[in-house]
């Protein structure tokens, strides 16, 4: 029933959709001339090199005899390449110093830019919740001005989780298939690395999963939001789990099929779409656990089996 309620809750919301995509084209521009003016320097020095020259002249050779069907001078070009290619990567690591700082003035960039992202993933949540229990048609950009205070100490702490959390995972992962595992048939390899990738994308929402909620709905603050979303007692885990894996694995299959049918120009609205199913679940997930009514559209409300009796502290906060 998750699911279902999930998708009706995403279907009355769809109209958010089209804010967070505005906002997130803005940020994704901002940050495409950051990361533009990051590694301009070490790219303009690379290509630049004589050792570069060589290496796109070797390509254009090989190219231009393949095309021409002169197998004989193929061996040439590709031993040209060879050369030209671990020229470049000896040039590289000499300017290993330049390459760090880019290293370290892209992480800065992605880390800003998932700040903001998040910022705008707030502001959505809140906009769903808002629906959700009051029938609210609450303001995308008044919303995340309301909420910037807390939206921004959310942030200052999930988005450091979040990157590192990734980076980890994705980097033992990759070493793991394509380096200890490089045996294995490389379809295979493929196979079994989105197939973990989804796994650990899976728990990582599993262990945040009721950290807005708890925020937004529940008005917990964020010491307590921050303790209760990671307390997994009495949360049905692995049911949470499982309903995860199933979006993700429709969110991938979508977004893919958006790029290579549509030739990217669908992505513009499945992206922010996959944010906000994602956000859907997570209050459909609390609502329920929490017994609280919540509708899924403006005719169909949703009750517990038993409605909790709010406390006065709740009676009072307007909960």
């Amino acid at each position: 029933m998750k699911f279902k309620h999930t998708f009706h809750v995403f279907v009355d919301n769809f109209s958010v959709t089209y804010k967070h995509l505005l906002y997130r084209l803005v940020i994704l521009l901002i940050a495409a001339g950051l990361y533009a003016a990051v590694l301009h320097p070490l790219i303009d020095k690379i290509t630049g090199s004589a050792q570069w020259q060589s290496l796109i002249e070797g390509v254009k050779s090989f190219l231009k005899n393949l095309v021409q069907g002169h197998p004989t001078e193929l061996g040439q070009a590709t031993e040209q390449i060879k050369e030209s290619f671990t020229a470049l990567l000896t040039y590289i690591s000499h300017n290993a110093g330049k390459v760090v700082w880019s290293i370290v003035g892209v992480i800065a960039v992605h880390l800003v830019e998932k700040f903001f992202s998040g910022l705008g993933n707030y502001a959505m949540a809140a906009v769903i919740n808002d629906k959700m229990a009051l029938r609210a048609q609450s303001p995308y950009l008044l919303t995340l001005i309301k909420n910037l205070k807390e939206a921004c100490l959310y942030n200052l702490i999930y988005a450091p989780l979040s990157i590192l959390y990734d980076f980890i995972c994705y980097s033992c992962l990759g070493l793991l298939f394509f380096k200890a595992m490089s045996f294995l048939y490389f379809p295979f390899q493929i196979f079994l690395f989105v197939t973990l990738v989804v796994v650990a994308i899976s728990f990582k929402m599993v262990f945040t999963t009721d950290w807005l909620p708890a925020l937004i709905r529940g008005k917990k603050g964020q010491k307590k939001s921050f303790l209760y979303t990671f307390d997994r007692r009495r949360k049905n885990t692995f049911n949470v789990l499982s309903n995860f894996v199933v979006i993700i694995l429709i969110i991938f299959a979508v977004n893919v099929g958006a790029v290579v049918f549509t030739f990217g120009a669908a992505a513009l609205i499945t992206v922010p779409s996959s944010y906000a199913i994602l956000v859907c679940f997570e209050f459909v997930n609390y609502y329920d656990r929490e017994e609280l009514k919540y509708f899924i559209d403006k005719n169909t409300i949703i009750k517990p089996e038993k409605e909790r009796t709010p406390t006065r502290e709740e009676f009072f906060k307007g909960e």
